[in-house]
């Protein structure tokens, strides 16, 4: 494959402190100007104002994951963090289900794949965390457009019996 496929997960969390961060500090300064001379009004706005810089400040810094396929090369990047897995080692994928969706990727023999945390800890995980407002079905789109088919967990695995 020798063009790129690109997927950016949405962030709702990002979109929200963002917002919020903006209507406070705005707030305060609403707080501030009308009350200019009194202790409560000082207070309370400069606490609205600040609250409202951290928030914004926070939910700029936040970093959503992408996907990508690149050069034969699978890529998962979430700030510094990056995952790169050559695309042949890639077998099937699975898509875990929750408030914060999970992809998780299996070897060509069927085995998950592990990868190291997020968070830096010294566990590994099985699995790539996306956000919860990421669909499933854009994410099977995705990979049924570069080529890597879904797990099979049937306990038949394609036998059948007449």
């Amino acid at each position: 494959m020798s063009d790129s496929v690109r997927l950016n997960c949405p962030m709702g969390r990002k979109r929200g402190e963002i917002s919020v961060g903006i209507t406070l500090a705005l707030l305060g300064g609403a707080v501030l100007a009308l009350f200019p001379a009194h202790w409560a009004g000082l207070t309370f706005g400069s606490l609205l104002v600040a609250a409202g810089a951290a928030l914004l400040w926070h939910g700029v810094r936040l970093k959503s994951p992408v996907l990508e396929v690149d050069d034969g090369e699978f890529r998962y990047r979430r700030g510094k963090y990056i995952v790169r897995i050559p695309f042949t080692e890639l077998g099937s994928y699975y898509v875990l289900p929750g408030r914060t969706r999970s992809l998780g990727l299996c070897d060509a023999t069927g085995r998950p794949c592990h990868f190291p945390s997020t968070e830096g800890r010294r566990a590994s995980r099985p699995y790539l965390p996306l956000t919860g407002l990421t669909s499933p079905a854009r994410v099977d789109e995705f990979m049924s457009t570069v080529g890597i088919p879904p797990r099979d967990r049937s306990l038949t695995s394609g036998t059948r019996r007449d």
